[in-house]
């Protein structure tokens, strides 16, 4: 019986060597080719890394259909344009006097936000003072729409005559909105218009002079309006009755000067 001789053959260890110089080569192709090392991270001849750059080019994670929660929108946001936008971003300014007592010495009542909704077509003018003075007073609109005033304000209701721009505007002041009419408007819509009257904060009176039949104003905010049956005063007076941007807002409008007709 022969013997099989237990020295290694030649040829086996040079297929040995093969194969494990195969093995180191494999082993080295993923890294040198810029594939993902042993640390998830992928080799970045620049220096760079490049699973950083998919992270960052990668849509913002989270369900589908959802979206991150971003803050609240503020009025200025969802107002469209213009003046909308321009009356949504209006504030009290420093130069105005927010501290004066109530016309009865009581609390005052609150104000009011601006609404979001505006009426189309008003217009929204810059803060200027509030102060009291008994000097002449030029406005640079008319009606005026705010600026120093009178030291007595105008009593709300419905007036058959023209009342003074300086008692007016410290009622506008005050939070009220005043409603002023062509002499010439028929007499139907000034029985229309002298209805705003018997509410709180309005003020209803004739103005000579005035382009619009009827002219809804209120502290910095003025609407001019086709007639008495415009939808648009509805709005306004509702909207903009002790508004937040009059800096006495809330202060009432009674013990001042004028007799309304009932």
């Amino acid at each position: 019986m022969s013997i099989e001789s237990t020295q290694p053959k030649r040829g086996d260890g040079r297929r040995g060597l093969l194969v494990l110089a195969l093995a180191c080569v494999f082993a080295f192709l993923p890294t040198a080719c810029g594939g993902e090392a042993s640390d998830g991270a992928q080799g970045d001849p620049g220096g760079g890394s490049q699973g950083e750059a998919a992270k960052e080019a990668k849509p913002s994670e989270g369900k589908p259909g959802k979206t991150k929660a971003s803050p609240e929108e503020t009025t200025a946001a969802k107002a469209s344009s213009g003046e909308a936008a321009e009356l949504a971003e209006a504030r009290v300014s420093p130069d105005e006097i927010q501290n004066m007592l109530p016309a009865d010495g009581k609390q005052p009542d609150p104000a009011r936000p601006l609404p979001e909704d505006p009426p189309e077509g008003i217009e929204v003018y810059p803060a200027t003072t509030n102060r009291t003075t008994g000097e002449p007073i030029e406005y640079g609109r008319t009606p005026p729409t705010n600026g120093d005033h009178d030291p007595l304000w105008q009593n709300c209701g419905a007036y058959e005559k023209p009342i003074k721009d300086r008692h007016a505007v410290h009622s506008m002041d005050h939070g009220v909105v005043w409603i002023t009419h062509g002499p010439d408007l028929p007499a139907t819509q000034v029985k229309k218009l002298r209805s705003y009257g018997d509410e709180d904060y309005v003020i209803v009176s004739p103005y000579p002079g005035q382009e619009a039949p009827v002219v809804a104003t209120s502290w910095r905010v003025q609407l001019e309006l086709d007639g008495a049956d415009d939808p648009r005063l509805r709005r306004f007076v509702d909207g903009f009755r002790r508004s937040e941007i009059a800096p006495l807002s809330g202060n009432r409008c009674s013990l001042g000067v004028g007799n309304p007709q009932g």
